[in-house]
């Protein structure tokens, strides 16, 4: 069984990535930083696998921040965000501003947080530039934190 896991990830491990990234951004309840550690175990580029999940992860986000674009009323029909996890993404974008899209990375939040980014018409090269860059760093971190200790151990 060990071995097949292994064959599937090794066959298709930047194609899994992508799309379970790119799910793991959406409010869909999956994660994505198993198979980042699984694939640097393996042997993949950790710069490769961080620019996979980042990409994939991005591009989801761009997909919910879009539907924030096109109003409360089809988030609510298609995701259905909590009016709670709205209210608090909308509270922490007035507060914080722009600079709160670095934290879309976050679990529970990091979704809504693009919703709102959407609803509130934050211009798109904004956005792009900041989800990004959080994104980048965690998927960074993660990579390379298996390299880290992998290589102590």
């Amino acid at each position: 069984m060990f071995e097949t896991l292994s064959a599937f990830i090794a066959d298709y491990g930047y194609l899994n990535l992508f799309v379970l990234s790119f799910l793991a951004s959406t409010v869909l309840p999956f994660g994505s930083e198993a198979l980042v550690v699984a694939l640097v175990f393996q042997g993949f580029s950790p710069f490769s696998v961080v620019m996979v999940a980042t990409t994939g992860n991005f591009l989801g986000s761009c997909t919910t921040y879009y539907l924030g674009l096109k109003g409360r009323r089809v988030l609510e029909k298609y995701l259905s965000p909590s009016p709670e996890k709205l209210e608090k993404s909308e509270r922490l974008f007035n507060k914080y501003g722009v600079y709160t899209l670095l934290f879309t990375w976050v679990p529970g939040i990091g979704d809504v947080i693009t919703m709102v980014a959407g609803l509130m018409q934050l211009s798109f090269r904004s956005f792009s530039v900041l989800v990004f860059i959080g994104k980048f760093g965690r998927y960074f971190a993660i990579a390379y934190s298996v390299v880290f200790f992998s290589n102590g151990l």
